[in-house]
């Protein structure tokens, strides 16, 4: 028994440390994102994002599609949404960005318009919905595969509603004589307009983008292989993409050990006579 204890102790030692969550949370943490700010006076940035992660934007802003109907956001949000800020006549990152999207379409494993969707919103309330249609057409146009055209939307909208929703989603513009100085990224949603994750710049694996998707299921039963690659890629917040978290995974896999272990351990040690050959305990006749 003194050697089996010792024998677990060794090998709890070599456990790596059991809380990569907890010191993920303590970066955050130390950046700013925890702090003693008045709830509604947050600073964020003049330009670019100021991350809201587990906000929900306001799904009664309405904006007109590329057909010229009037929505409202929430008609059309019912299911994991990549959300995609630009204006339609950028002369900048915008048109990569817009076409990287149709690279990502091109190769996820899901189906765009029922295991997900992506909207577009132009942040110039001067761009109408004649010129969104004309985009819409143009990169659906780009894809190499079929896909439900309402599975991409491409909206237009006022300056009061796009303010509130761009504010909510924490995407910050502004306006530079004829052009607009702003950031690129891709936020998702999920189906209740919760912001869940932000990926920025204008070139994104397909991975990190099915991954973002996965995490805006919130409070469904997704795929089980979704969970997994929950567990074993999380979201770094400091390289703002997903990594393999090796420190978990050998956690797993040395914690199966030690199980296995104790247990061949338990049986060894103790008196064979104990034990028939087949492993069973024997039948005591008095």
């Amino acid at each position: 028994m003194k050697r089996l204890w010792i024998a677990a102790l060794v090998l709890v030692w070599l456990l790596p440390p059991a809380c990569p969550v907890g010191r993920a949370a303590a970066r955050e943490s130390s950046k700013g994102v925890l702090s003693d700010v008045p709830l509604g006076q947050e600073q964020h940035p003049e330009i670019g994002i100021g991350e809201k992660l587990g906000n929900t934007v306001p799904l009664t802003t309405e904006f007109y599609d590329e057909s010229g109907n009037f929505i409202p956001l929430s008609s059309i949000i019912d299911k994991p949404t990549i959300v995609v800020f630009v204006y339609y006549k950028c002369p900048g990152i915008c048109t990569p960005l817009l076409t990287e999207v149709t690279h990502i379409i091109d190769k996820l494993d899901l189906e765009l318009g029922k295991e997900y969707q992506v909207v577009s919103l132009s942040f110039d309330p001067d761009e109408k919905p004649e010129l969104a249609r004309e985009k819409k057409e143009a990169y659906l146009g780009e894809l190499k595969k079929k896909v439900n055209p309402n599975g991409w939307r491409f909206l237009t909208g006022d300056a009061e509603n796009i303010r509130t929703l761009t504010d909510a989603a924490g995407f910050y513009y502004k306006k530079d004589g004829v052009a607009w100085l702003h950031s690129g990224a891709l936020i998702a949603l999920s189906s209740s307009g919760k912001v869940t994750r932000y990926l920025y710049g204008i070139k994104h694996l397909p991975f990190d983008v099915k991954m973002a998707v996965y995490e805006a299921t919130e409070g469904r039963t997704g795929p089980t292989i979704a969970k997994v690659m929950q567990f074993c890629f999380p979201y770094d917040p400091e390289g703002k993409r997903y990594a393999f978290d090796i420190v978990r995974v050998s956690g797993i896999f040395v914690l199966g050990f030690v199980v296995v272990f104790a247990v061949v351990f338990l049986r060894q040690s103790g008196n064979p006579s104990l034990w028939d050959k087949k492993g069973k305990a024997p039948i005591h006749r008095d």
